[in-house]
């Protein structure tokens, strides 16, 4: 059975057992069942006496009332929603308020359906006016981080993050549950049936209206004649989870995009890409697909320059800068769709060249100094585990990188002297978290952009840092900008550099030389 037949028949059964559930329960209250009504008491009894021992559990419990009802609820839904919309994730905002809105409403509405009077206790902690049945922080909590667990399935690619992710928001729900019995605002039926709500509509949603980008397939190539449009894919094993469980998805993805059974090619620790990309161009491939990160994709694409054979980039690496600046999404399926089905783009090639180093290209950016610190600072078990976030770690460690005195020649002209904790040649202008570092920089124009960035003081990275999020283009001696086609630059001491992110030793010298439109690249239409 496909991939896709199976998760939609998973998400048929959720939503089939939370209706069961709901139904079940909704029976019950309506019929006003003895024993249903002896549990709630019997069980809300016994919680509650813990918590009235208990002054600061009782603060808490409140706490929690107040962060997670209607208006806190409702506000977080809108802060989602928009910052899914501002990431171009449109389809997954538009769920998200379908989701939200249709647990909302029909609880309200099943609430007075039912009329459920609260539990009456003795001694009341709290008291509500409203009707208990069913709950409705437990349909809100449940549908806000049912809507959070997909999310962070779909787009966090770390295990490790996505792991504690989902612990978070599967504890956030055993929380909410736990405090509105534990205040003697609910029986735990009402909960039950709120969570049922919840998470009925998590699954109804998906199913109707599935918050991954949709596909777009192209007419013309979905003839049921088999194709002979050749496809390869150059992998990094190393970097999926699922080696066969990703294979499996892009021959699917292929066969309904008009595209051949692609041929195989993984890398190694020897061979980051090289052998396996001219392998793929003499066998005749039509488009070549490279999944993994900055490393493989720049590898890859090196040996395509120029060949006329069109790169799809699937980034499943750390940075996946040339991804972000290309708009390429980093949610898999959605890259290996763009791949297969996008427009081609011819982009800008960099060849780098200096000191100790072999003839390099690079695609988004290189440097000398205090970038090149951070990239040899990360470590990698917390990049395996937290991604990018290790790098602003390395950064964090790095600040105060000493400066170092340079010598920069543009164009082959006069070298000008200067003093800098790094300088960066960018063939594209934004780092992740979408920080503009080099705001004009475009990666089809035919030129490069320089920044050198010596902040005096350790409190300089301040004004720093706000001049480079506002793209304020005032230039100084904290911060320098360049532009030219040919870029090289000589250290006055070994400095640490780096390429598309890699670290490639210490050295003196950086040559690099943009060559115009010399890759094509798989872009969204």
């Amino acid at each position: 059975m496909p991939l896709r037949a199976r998760l939609r028949n998973r998400q048929l059964i959720w939503a089939a057992v939370c209706f069961l559930v709901m139904f079940t329960l909704s029976v019950m209250v309506q019929l006003e069942w003895p024993r249903l009504d002896s549990f709630d008491r019997t069980f809300g009894s016994s919680v509650r006496g813990w918590a009235l021992q208990n002054a600061t559990v009782l603060q808490a419990l409140h706490l929690v009332e107040d962060a997670f009802g209607t208006v806190a609820m409702t506000t977080y839904t809108t802060l989602l929603a928009v910052a899914l919309f501002a990431r171009n994730h449109r389809r997954a905002a538009y769920w998200t308020v379908g989701v939200m809105l249709g647990a909302s409403l029909s609880t309200y509405f099943l609430k007075r359906f039912f009329e459920r009077e609260r539990p009456q206790w003795d001694d009341p902690i709290h008291t509500l006016d409203s009707f208990a049945f069913p709950s409705g922080h437990s349909s809100g909590i449940a549908s806000g981080m049912g809507v959070a667990i997909v999310l962070t399935l779909m787009l966090v690619r770390r295990r490790g993050v996505r792991r504690g992710l989902v612990s978070l928001w599967v504890f956030l729900i055993v929380l909410v549950g736990a405090d509105r019995v534990l205040l003697g605002v609910h029986n735990l039926s009402d909960v039950v049936a709120g969570l049922a709500v919840g998470f009925f509509w998590v699954a109804l949603g998906m199913l109707v209206y599935h918050p991954a980008p949709r596909r777009r397939v192209l007419e013309q190539f979905t003839s049921p004649v088999p194709s002979t449009r050749q496809l390869a894919v150059v992998l990094n094993p190393i970097k999926v989870e699922d080696v066969s469980a990703f294979q499996a998805m892009v021959e699917q993805m292929a066969e309904e995009s008009g595209w051949s059974r692609p041929e195989w090619y993984q890398t190694t620790i020897e061979d980051p890409g090289k052998s396996m990309a001219e392998a793929a161009a003499i066998a005749g491939a039509e488009l070549v697909l490279v999944c993994g990160g900055d490393g493989t994709v720049r590898t890859v694409c090196a040996e395509l320059a120029g060949t006329g054979i069109p790169v799809g980039v699937v980034p499943a690496g750390t940075g996946n800068l040339l991804a972000r600046n290309l708009g390429i999404p980093l949610y898999l399926q959605a890259a290996i769709d763009v791949a297969l089905n996008g427009q081609d783009r011819a982009i800008d090639l960099v060849a780098l060249s200096g000191d100790g180093l072999d003839d390099e290209h690079f695609l988004v950016m290189a440097g000398m100094g205090f970038d090149a610190a951070i990239m040899e600072g990360a470590n990698e078990q917390i990049k395996a585990r937290v991604g990018w976030l290790a790098y602003v770690v390395a950064g964090l460690r790095n600040l105060m990188f000493p400066a170092v005195r340079l010598e920069v020649s543009i164009d082959d002209g006069p070298y000008t002297k200067h003093r800098a904790r790094t300088v960066v040649i960018g063939n594209v202008g934004y780092l992740q978290a979408g920080i503009p570092l080099l705001p004009d920089a475009a990666i089809d124009d035919g030129v490069l952009d320089v920044v050198l960035v010596s902040p005096a003081r350790f409190v300089s990275w301040v004004p720093l840092a706000f001049r480079v999020l506002s793209k304020n283009k005032r230039t100084d001696a904290s911060l320098d900008r360049m532009t030219g086609r040919k870029v090289s630059i000589r250290a006055a001491v070994d400095t640490p550099r780096q390429l598309d992110g890699d670290a490639i030793g210490m050295g003196k010298e950086l040559h690099a030389e943009c060559i115009h439109g010399r890759l094509l690249v798989r872009v969204p239409r």
